[in-house]
């Protein structure tokens, strides 16, 4: 049986959720802006963050059937507890540990709040669900909100964590960071009805996807989305910044201010995207012109070169015209057969290149000096562009290449 919610228990767990993601965005500027001020090399500091972001996947497969079982405020006291621990772990790490034994011991604290940042965002988004009841459009209001008012906390915290640690230090800026999540540990844990969230648990692996196969593709989409996010955003920019002269509090006050406008623009989605009744007529149309419209932004310096990929629209036409869909159909119908002529093309190429190598690498290894150049120098021959400048060339001090040449193209193009 699933505990009723309303304003009340919203509001709590938006403020508790919101206290989690402040000392979370805190904690990721601290360690990022740290260990590059140490000296530790772009790769290794991504290393850190490798079991943080692993640790939080299991932790969301694992988080919805322990807020089932046990109920939401549980799951995210137990994310909140886990935070303290996680911060007072990296705080206890020796200064003087070598570099394995310092990714190591931060990895491993990094994993501990990986775990509890997914907990406490699973029983967050979970308990919102159960706040919304059934009036319609209900849910995409207070989703917005929690979403915005979300990484508007991250953007501060991200400001927070280069602050502390320009003025107080790595060490105590984590103990400040540990105290200040008692008071959300205190609001998640005399605020919230035990039973919020409460229902019967899945029994299987496979009933904690959704029956809806839409559901899962967007699942695995956002997995894309975010990794491509991470790559630049998380790790490259701030370490860029900071190895360009910017000191840690104006690199904190830029991540800051793109997070917080990035929160802003989330809870404006509410009143942004039309709404049906159904919930998906106009808001699925509405998205996808928002995200066209988002992805061709970036219009000059070295980004402007990505516009030029909206040619590939023109590949629709494949599925729209039919005579064009009667070509591709025949082609892809006569690929099987062709892998074989493929196959047969590779083993002569290879073993007419482990030939041309030992034969002519000698002297003239810009050609045949090693396996890939021959590959690639027979490849040119294959097209018979500029073939004959090069058998000419070996033929001087090899009177015999033809022997090896003319077969080869003969054989070569006769299969092509």
């Amino acid at each position: 049986m699933t505990a009723g919610a309303g304003p009340r228990e919203y509001l709590v767990v938006t403020g508790a959720y919101a206290g989690f993601t402040l000392s979370d965005g805190a904690l990721r500027m601290l360690v990022l802006l740290h260990f590059a001020a140490a000296g530790m090399s772009t790769p290794a500091i991504a290393l850190l963050f490798v079991l943080y972001e692993a640790a939080g996947i299991f932790a969301n497969l694992a988080g919805g059937w322990l807020g089932a079982r046990f109920g939401l405020p549980r799951l995210l006291v137990g994310g909140l507890a886990l935070q303290i621990g996680g911060l007072l772990a990296l705080s206890a790490l020796p200064a003087e540990s070598g570099p394995a034994w310092s990714i190591a011991g931060v990895a491993a604290a990094q994993g501990l709040c990986g775990v509890a940042k997914d907990l406490a965002k699973t029983a967050g988004k979970t308990a919102v669900r159960a706040s919304a009841g059934p009036a319609p459009g209900r849910l995409l209001r207070l989703v917005a909100w929690f979403t915005g008012a979300k990484n508007a906390a991250k953007g501060a915290g991200f400001f927070l964590g280069a602050a502390l640690l320009e003025t107080a230090g790595f060490a105590a800026a984590l103990w400040i960071l540990a105290a200040m999540l008692a008071l959300p540990l205190a609001l998640a844990s005399a605020g919230l009805p035990p039973l919020l969230g409460k229902s019967r648990a899945a029994r299987s692996v496979k009933a904690l996807l959704s029956r809806g196969a839409a559901v899962n593709r967007l699942a695995a989409a956002r997995v894309f989305l975010f990794a491509a996010r991470d790559v630049w955003f998380v790790i490259g920019l701030p370490v860029h910044l900071q190895m360009s002269g910017w000191n840690m509090a104006a690199v904190g006050a830029w991540l800051a201010a793109w997070t917080i406008g990035y929160g802003a623009a989330q809870a404006a989605a509410s009143a942004i995207v039309p709404r049906s009744a159904d919930g998906l007529a106009r808001e699925v149309p509405a998205a996808r012109l928002l995200a066209v419209a988002i992805a061709l932004v970036p219009g000059a310096g070295p980004w402007a070169v990505l516009r030029s990929l909206r040619v590939l629209r023109v590949m629709r036409l494949l599925t729209v015209v039919p005579a064009l869909r009667r070509v591709v159909a025949a082609f892809l119908h006569a690929i099987p057969g062709l892998s074989g002529v493929m196959l047969l093309m590779a083993v002569f190429l290879y073993t007419s290149a482990v030939l041309a190598t030992n034969l002519f690498g000698e002297k003239f290894p810009e050609w045949f000096g090693s396996l890939g150049g021959s590959l690639f120098s027979l490849f040119q021959i294959l097209t018979l562009e500029g073939w004959a400048d090069i058998a000419r060339a070996v033929m001087e001090p090899y009177p015999w290449a033809p022997l090896f040449f003319v077969p080869f193209i003969i054989i070569t193009t006769f299969t092509v």
